[in-house]
């Protein structure tokens, strides 16, 4: 690991634990400059940790301290997100400079890092999230390429498992934005919070419409809580 110490962060408020694991992609053209700018003091913006595409991982701020990541967010009620979490971005262009899958080496050192964050603060499976999950109208990353599936299965948050689809098994339609916030969205806008959740858990089709797929995928979540 190396360390390229950011100015960019504060203290922790006082009495407020670590609980939630917060994943972002770069959105820049190289690892280089992603570095550069968290490290800048004109940019204002930081991440605990930055893991290149060859799996190099790069500390810029102690997990001690509060990085500047998250923005405007929410999650299960609480707006104050850069209180109460940790920040890993991932280099990759993003959607408005050339999006690409995340590789192989770049994963396999997400998830030993991830791991280890998780079990020193306990951050349960709930909260390990993207940035688009707790600010959907800003937010798009780390996108639908980004691999949810295989971190779940190794023990880095929440995958339902939908062997059939069956509309009876389902769910109303009416009980979907009550259900999603429960999950933990803002769904004051409910077409952004609906196509973040897809990105999450239906990367195949982040339409934004709420179909029985979207449906059946968010009533197994809501029963593994």
């Amino acid at each position: 690991m190396l360390k390229f110490l950011s100015p960019n962060f504060n203290n922790r408020p006082d009495g407020i634990a670590i609980d939630t694991l917060i994943f972002h992609y770069t959105g820049m053209i190289s690892a280089n400059e992603a570095l550069k700018r968290m490290c800048s003091p004109q940019a204002k913006v930081s991440a605990h940790y930055m893991i290149d595409e060859h799996g190099q991982i790069f500390q810029l701020v102690p997990e001690e301290k509060r990085a500047w990541h998250a923005g405007l967010a929410y999650w299960r009620g609480k707006t104050n997100i850069n209180d109460r979490s940790i920040g890993i971005e991932l280099e990759n262009p993003g959607h408005d400079i050339g999006y690409k899958l995340f590789p192989e080496k770049q994963i396999l050192s997400l998830i030993k890092l991830a791991k280890k964050i998780i079990q020193r603060y306990h951050i349960p499976a709930r909260n390990i999230v993207g940035h688009s999950d707790v600010a959907p109208t800003r937010k798009k990353d780390p996108g639908e390429l980004f691999n949810w599936s295989l971190l779940a299965s190794s023990g880095i948050g929440l995958w339902p498992e939908i062997n059939t689809i069956n509309n009876n098994d389902a769910g109303n339609l009416s009980d979907f934005e009550s259900n999603l916030k429960l999950y933990g969205y803002d769904t004051s806008n409910l077409v952004a919070s609906t196509l973040a959740f897809q990105r999450h858990f239906l990367p195949n089709d982040c339409s934004g419409r709420i179909d029985i797929q979207t449906l059946l995928i968010l009533k197994k979540l809501i029963e593994l809580l």
